[in-house]
């Protein structure tokens, strides 16, 4: 169960859904990825999709951000009151506004400035805002990121954990409601990895953001996750759901506590 809860006037605590997906079927053409997926991503989770490789991990990000639709079943959000691909196409440009992504290479633009990447997203969809205040805004994010100072660099300049960090900066650009990040401690050294799972921690806590990431690191999901799916390439659906530690802790599923423990022997008292 989440720990994340809302407290109703008849005094029930529940949890708040912030992403439902129901009865997903993931596929491409006559090929099945997985199948029956049905899991909640509760309003400030950070939410792991974790399984082994070739299980649809970055496939299933790629439906809940938008970019790819289901062959069966519905994904929706808070706030709307039908499955995203069931809207129409200008309800669904404004839902994908309240996205922030971060993919796996931080995915700058080799040639800008960390400060006019960030800027990026701010010029393309908030043309009411002035020149200077986008600067400043950039320069904010960038300092969120712990990378103030940093702005006229290249990212050719800066370490791969400052590289993860400016792409973090720019997905915060427009305030999204929801970070989705792809293997965001992919190609860091284990000090980076950690503090940028310190960085993760610290943005759900201060921004109160939903965060949904794929990861097969156990140091990090263990670290930040409260929720999760487990998928499985061999039976192609989810196996297990919920907070990791309680995962490791309680389940029986010799898949999952190979994954969870990485084939070692897990003691459970």
């Amino acid at each position: 169960m989440s720990s994340v809860f809302e407290k109703r006037s008849n005094g029930i605590v529940e949890a708040r859904p912030k992403i439902t997906v129901s009865d997903l079927t993931m596929a491409y053409g006559d090929s099945v990825v997985m199948q029956n997926l049905n899991f909640t991503v509760n309003e400030r989770d950070i939410f792991i999709i974790m399984g082994g490789s070739g299980s649809g991990k970055s496939t299933l990000l790629r439906h809940l951000v938008g970019l790819q639709e289901p062959a069966q079943g519905t994904i929706s959000y808070r706030g709307t009151s039908a499955g995203f691909w069931e809207m129409p196409p200008p309800e669904r440009e404004r839902l994908l506004r309240r996205f922030g992504v971060l993919y796996q290479g931080g995915a700058l633009w080799s040639s800008m400035t960390l400060a006019e990447n960030v800027a990026l997203p701010l010029q393309e969809y908030a043309a009411a805002v002035g020149a200077e205040e986008i600067s400043g805004l950039s320069s904010l994010k960038l300092a969120l990121v712990g990378l103030a100072g940093f702005e006229d660099y290249y990212p050719s300049e800066i370490s791969g954990g400052m590289t993860k960090r400016a792409g973090l900066a720019r997905a915060m650009a427009l305030d999204p409601d929801i970070l989705f990040f792809d293997e965001p401690s992919a190609g860091l050294d284990p000090i980076s990895s950690r503090r940028l799972d310190d960085l993760i921690l610290d943005l759900r806590d201060s921004l109160r953001t939903t965060i949904v990431v794929v990861t097969h690191e156990l140091a990090s999901i263990f670290a930040i996750g409260n929720n999760s799916v487990f998928l499985d390439a061999q039976s192609k659906t989810m196996i297990a759901s919920g907070n990791p530690k309680r995962l490791l802790a309680e389940s029986k599923d010799p898949r999952v506590l190979a994954f969870l423990t990485r084939g070692e022997e897990t003691s459970r008292g």
